[in-house]
Formats: structure tokens, sequence, C-alpha cells
């Protein structure tokens, strides 16, 4: 798969962790800044995340700022973008297998280099369902238009 990555200028060093992670699942990055620790909006790098999601340049992204929840709403405002906020490995694994979450994201602030390193490889690895869990994703992907 190929994995856009993006942050804010808080979230630089982990998504230096986040890219690592990544490239060990076998995974090839895709590095779409912030490169600078100037302070930068982080609705701006969610967008240009998301689109490339969305138009299909990349499978999947994961997106980190402070507490994740902020690269999370503007990136949903994306036509087809389905972001989750995860913490732990259960909500991990629900973003993948209910909602075919194709961008994860995650807190600069709250996740040690290890969670961070779990949490992206299992994100990853996990399937989406599909079954009930598919007309679910209709229906959002109806909300849309």
């Amino acid at each position: 798969m190929k994995v856009a990555i993006g942050s804010d200028h808080r979230g630089i060093e982990q998504r230096k962790m986040i890219a690592a992670a990544i490239e060990k699942s076998g995974h090839t990055v895709v590095d779409m800044g912030t490169h600078t620790d100037e302070p930068c909006d982080y609705p701006d790098i969610a967008a240009v995340v998301a689109r490339r999601v969305a138009c299909g340049d990349v499978d999947r992204a994961v997106l980190t700022c402070g507490t994740g929840i902020g690269v999370s709403i503007a990136a949903n405002k994306i036509k087809g973008i389905r972001a989750a906020v995860c913490h732990d490995t259960h909500t991990i694994r629900l973003s993948r297998n209910h909602n075919d979450a194709n961008i994860l994201c995650l807190s600069a602030e709250t996740l040690s280099p290890v969670e961070i390193d779990e949490l992206v490889a299992l994100w990853l690895s996990e399937p989406f369902e599909g079954g009930r869990h598919q007309r679910r994703i209709d229906k959002i992907a109806k909300l849309e238009n």
C-alpha cells in the first residue's frame, strides 16, 4: 500500500515514528509534511492528505496533530474520507473492521513511540469486515451528497 502521512508543527516527531512504522510494515510512505517547526494550520495539511486518499493517489493515510481531533474533523470534510481518531487497539480494530477508515488520526501529545508503532502496524493490517458494515458505509457516503 501507499500510505500518505501528514502533521502540523506539533506532530513532526510523531510523523517520523509513523513513517518508520509504515515502512516496517512493508508499505510505502508518501510524506506530505509539514517539514518545519514553524506554526502551521492543521486543516491545510489534513485537506492535502485527504484529497490524495479521496482521488486514489494513495491507499490510506495517517495524520497527527496535538490531539488527532482537529485533523480528523478537517479530513472528514473531504468526500469519500472516513477519518478516525484512535487511541488504543480496540478503537484501531473497530475503525477498520466496522468503519473501513481510510485515514487514521493520532494524538501527537498522548501516545508513546511504542504505542504509535503498535497502533499504526495494527491499523494497516486490520481488514474491513464488510457485510452489515458495508450497508452503513454506503449510508455514510449518501450523506456526502
